[in-house]
Formats: structure tokens, sequence, C-alpha cells
């Protein structure tokens, strides 16, 4: 492991420098989200684009799309190795509310070996890690062990709508046998995990009308459907008491999850009671015969995320509501398609509302979900650079969320995708007070220069999917 070694000493050496460099970064406001801050997206972008060139990646371009721009490297010298294709997102989440914040969000600050900003976890911080591994293999080793394209994108905190159309366009230019993604995080502190799975998305919007306008109640109840009624029977009638799911079909096509998958997951001695008293319930709730981590991670859901209608504010008011709502969003899993899951919610709402109201439904977000069987090599070969560095058992764990253009990468490019991060849930992504652990900066950079030398050690048929 003399690459290690050799790592180790540059990294430690130019750790002050490489923190001066990433609060750079961290200074640009690059919201996505608001228009006002379009210049700072390409700001955002040209800065990586230098970064790319310090660090002796080649073929450099910043690609327009029909939003923020994508911005690309590479190094294409280890002829016959495999090649990485590294995705990250150079784009951060608004501040507010900023009142919250202990520092100011766009002014790095580092307090108890944690760097404070927005985007130091959720991505620059741990797409700037990927760089500066890079950068360390050619200035010490002389060239990479393998080939490496860096793919980063400024619209992921938006939902990546343009992402799609570019890969399909430049389906060349991506073409790798590996995708690394470090926009993830770890078991916990001092415990690093891979993500080979996440799972996938569909929501709708339910709109219950009755009367064409509110009546009093005096007057009507009773003779006349109420919306809200209505709308509470149809949500009831979505799951029994134990959380299954009543939709006809609904489970038709969930993949079975496999005992080696059950095994690791039990391995991990997840502490449920740790839990309840963390989120602060007195039981947890899910379906028969699975545990928590089986629930979240491998069975789909349908939840309800929103209730409205009717009179709300302060005192009482008789009315009888002329209409309501409710947002759903489904979580899946393989092999469940979020247009067919869909359909089949349509059919149980049109078959299930009562008489004397219409009801309509609006389609919002899709994804499909993703998985890389646990057991690949470009998996195991993450964990084992992770123990390495950690000196510490891998966990090899799915998502319960959702990153919907991971399965579109997926899809399109057909290649093993691994989920390699270095945050931890307590990082406030997304949040005021965002920060990231540098002692996980530290030692993902060796972690990610040891991973191109695992993968430099398979041929290109052994990693194919």
């Amino acid at each position: 492991m003399t690459h290690l070694k050799t790592l180790d000493g540059y990294f430690t050496e130019q750790r002050d420098e490489h923190l001066e460099q990433l609060k750079e970064f961290l200074r640009i406001p690059s919201i996505s989200s608001l228009s006002e801050h379009k210049g700072d997206m390409h700001k955002a972008a040209e800065w990586l684009k230098d970064s790319f060139e310090k660090a002796g990646l080649e073929n450099l371009s910043i690609d327009e799309t029909d939003g923020h721009p994508v911005v690309y490297g590479d190094w294409l010298h280890a002829e016959g190795k495999p090649t990485i294709l590294v995705y990250g997102h150079y784009d951060v989440q608004p501040v507010d509310p900023l009142h919250l914040w202990e520092s100011a969000p766009f002014e790095p600050e580092i307090r108890d070996n944690k760097l404070f900003a927005r985007g130091a976890s959720d991505d620059k911080g741990q797409v700037f890690m990927h760089v500066k591994a890079v950068e360390a293999l050619i200035e010490k080793m002389g060239s990479l062990p393998i080939n490496v394209k860096f793919f980063i994108e400024g619209e992921e905190e938006v939902g990546s709508p343009n992402l799609e159309k570019y890969i399909e366009a430049n389906k060349d230019k991506l073409a790798a046998d590996v995708i690394v993604i470090s926009d993830t995080g770890m078991q916990g502190p001092g415990h690093p995990a891979v993500c080979y799975g996440l799972r996938g998305l569909c929501g709708v919007q339910i709109d219950v009308r009755g009367a064409k306008s509110d009546l009093h109640s005096g007057l009507y109840g009773g003779g006349v459907a109420n919306p809200i009624h209505a709308l509470a029977e149809v949500l009831a009638s979505f799951r029994d008491q134990e959380g299954t799911i009543a939709i006809e079909g609904f489970y038709d096509t969930v993949r079975p999850l496999a005992d080696e998958e059950r095994d690791a997951y039990k391995a991990l001695d997840f502490d449920e009671e740790a839990l309840k008293e963390e989120v602060g319930v007195t039981e947890l709730f899910g379906e028969k015969g699975f545990s928590y981590l089986e629930r979240t991670w491998t069975r789909p859901t349908l939840e309800v995320n929103g209730v409205f209608g009717g009179f709300s504010g302060e005192g009482i008011k008789t009315v009888l509501p002329a209409e309501a709502s409710a947002k759903i969003t489904c979580r899946l899993v393989p092999d469940q398609d979020p247009d067919d899951i869909i359909e089949k919610l349509k059919a149980h709402i049109e078959a299930h509302k009562p008489v004397g109201v219409t009801v309509t439904v609006s389609e919002f977000d899709k994804g499909k979900p993703f998985i890389t069987p646990f057991d690949h090599p470009a998996i195991q070969a993450a964990g084992r650079s992770y123990e390495k560095v950690y000196n510490v058992p891998t966990a090899y764990i799915r998502g319960g969320g959702s990153i919907p253009i991971v399965a579109a990468f997926d899809e399109i490019l057909q290649l093993p995708v691994v989920l390699m991060g270095f945050g931890l849930s307590t990082e406030n992504f997304h949040a005021p007070n965002e920060h990231f652990h540098l002692e996980n900066f530290d030692q993902g950079l060796r972690v990610i220069g040891d991973y191109y030398y695992e993968i430099a050690g398979f041929t290109k048929d052994e990693l194919k999917k």
C-alpha cells in the first residue's frame, strides 16, 4: 500500500492549502433555485473547471444546458484500464431561515474540526475531495491507475430537470465502466457505508370537490356530501392497520429481499429503541415480518404528506367546505415502475371515491428505484478501501430516500453505480448550519485515492453489471 503512504504524506502536507481552496468554492452562492444567482452558477462552474485544470484533468468544458451548465473534465491515459465516471453537483440549497445560522452561510468557518458553510457536505466538499485525490495521484505518482471522467452538474437541488437530456446526447462522452457518486452519507461517525440501492418515488395530489362553494353546515349539513369526509374515506382505504398497502397490485413486482442482504442488515445491530427515543415516538410502525431497516430500505410506502381544506383559523366556523385536497408520495423499490403505480393508485381512488363528489388526481415527481447488486466487484472494492483507512468493517446499505437521476444513470448508461459518501446525517444539509466533519474529509481523500487503485485491479469485463 505504498500509494496510501504517499497519499497520506501529501494530504497531511497540503491540508491547510486544500481547505483554503475549498473555502473559495464554498464562498460562491451557487443557489440553483433562485434566478438572481444565475451569475454565481456560472462563477462556480468556472471555478470548478479551473480546479480540474490545476489537478491535471484534460478535455475541459463547460457544457450549457437549458438550465445551468455541466462541467466536464477527464484523464484517459491508463490504456486498457477501467474508466470511472465521477458524478456530483456544484449547486446548493437556499439558506433561509438566515437568522438560525451561527455564522454566515457563504463565509466558511471551522469550529470543532467541522467546516460550516452551505454546500460543505452537500455536495461541494465531497466533489472537491475527488478532484484533490486525482491531483495528488498525478502529482506524487506521475499518473492515475485508471481512467477518470468528471461530470458535475448545477441542477441537482432542483431535481436535475435537464440532465437526462444531456446524458442521452452525450453517451459516448460519458462512456465508462463504473459511476461513482459521493453525495450520500456514512452509517455513523467512524462507521463507513456503501449505499447500493435507493428507493424510487412517485407523487400525486388528490383534489376532492363537492358543492360549487362553501355551504352553511346547519342548512346543508347531512344533505350534501362533505369533501373532507370523502377525502378521509379515500385516504383510509390506502392501508390497513398494520401499514400494508391495500391498493390492488401494488406489491406485484416488488423484488424479494435476498437472504444475504437480510443477514447483512442484522449484522448492523441497529438500535430500534434508540431510534424511538431520537424521533420521539413510543412505538415503531410498519409491515409485519420486516425490521425497521428492511421497511425503510427495501419495502415500498404510501404516505400522506399533507391534507388541507375547510376552515382552520382560530375558533370555529360552521362551514361545509366545497373542496379538500391531499398530497401523497410513494417510495418504490426494485422492480416497481412509477407510472404503473400511479395508474394503480388512480384506479383505486376511482373505485373508492364516495358519491356526491368529484375527484381529480394530478401527478408530480417521479423517479425509478435503483439497485446495484451489493456483491458487485465495484461495491465490494469500495468497502475494502473504506476498511483500509477507517480500520472498521464497512456496512452495505440501501437508502430509503430517492435520487431520481441515479436511476437515470443506471437505465441510460447501463453501468454499476457506487454511492460512496462521506457525510453524516447530523450535518444539517438543506438546513441552517450545514457542516462537514473534517475527519471524514481527511480520511475520505485517502479512501478515494485507494479506490482508484482497487478498481485498477479489475478488467472491464469483470466490472460489467
